[in-house]
């Protein structure tokens, strides 16, 4: 037990996995927005996870960047916790979802690879998300989501069919990564983000007043009416 416990304590475990050059790391980055063309033979894919850690965190930033000015109310738990949950869940649990099928298509691939090829997919959301929380116009998310997006996504598509064999595995498993890559960008933008009030303004009108209630059970009784009453029960006292 004690020699099991100091294996896997031993920080030199994870060494491989986090050492990496910043111009290797940003060579990837550049690579991750370029889809591969051919896909006869199996891709290559970066074995490590600081690159994909440090995007996850910039997500995070970005999406905690979202929260605190569209004024979004978390009312169980903090801004930053929902960033980091919503943030490495996505991360961790799709990438395990994606290794379950790909080993049910046999698909030549890894977790660990599993992990760097999600992680540096989130690139092209970073970059959406931050033009698009400053610049507030969903035409210009659209464009994005389908460009940057959509980039990134073909890249990880491409290097999943290259390490598959088979027309149906295939369409299963890069249609599964695909529907989810591109929906969780849609859920970040639009659960997170505020529309400009001025635009409600323009399409809607100008602001309308706030509604008051008004007791409309109650009959309208004329002055005469109540004058008569009270004289006929003042003369009967």
């Amino acid at each position: 037990a004690s020699k099991a416990f100091s294996l896997y304590a031993n920080i030199d475990i994870l060494r491989p996995y986090f050492d990496v050059e910043p111009a290797q790391v940003r060579a990837r980055l550049l690579e991750s927005m370029i889809p591969v063309k051919m896909v006869n033979f199996p891709q290559k894919i970066a074995g490590e996870l600081y690159g994909p850690l440090m995007l996850v965190f910039t997500l995070v930033a970005i999406l905690l960047h979202g929260m605190k000015t569209s004024d979004t109310i978390i009312r169980e738990g903090t801004l930053m916790g929902t960033a980091i949950g919503t943030c490495f869940g996505y991360w961790l649990g799709v990438s395990s979802f994606i290794y379950f099928l790909a080993y049910l298509c046999n698909a030549q691939i890894t977790m660990v690879q599993m992990l760097s090829l999600l992680g540096y997919g989130l690139f092209g959301h970073c970059i959406t998300l931050f033009v698009t929380y400053n610049i507030h116009f969903h035409s210009l998310f659209y464009i994005f989501w389908l460009g940057v997006g959509g980039l990134s996504t073909l890249r990880m598509v491409a290097v999943l069919v290259s390490r598959t064999v088979g027309h149906t595995q295939r369409l299963i498993l890069c249609g599964t990564l695909a529907a989810l890559h591109m929906l969780f960008l849609l859920y970040l933008h639009f659960a997170y983000h505020k529309v400009v009030e001025g635009i409600l303004d323009t399409l809607e009108g100008p602001n309308v007043p706030p509604f008051q209630r008004v007791a409309r059970d109650i009959p309208v009784v004329s002055n005469a009416l109540l004058n008569t009453t009270a004289k006929a029960a003042a003369l009967t006292l």
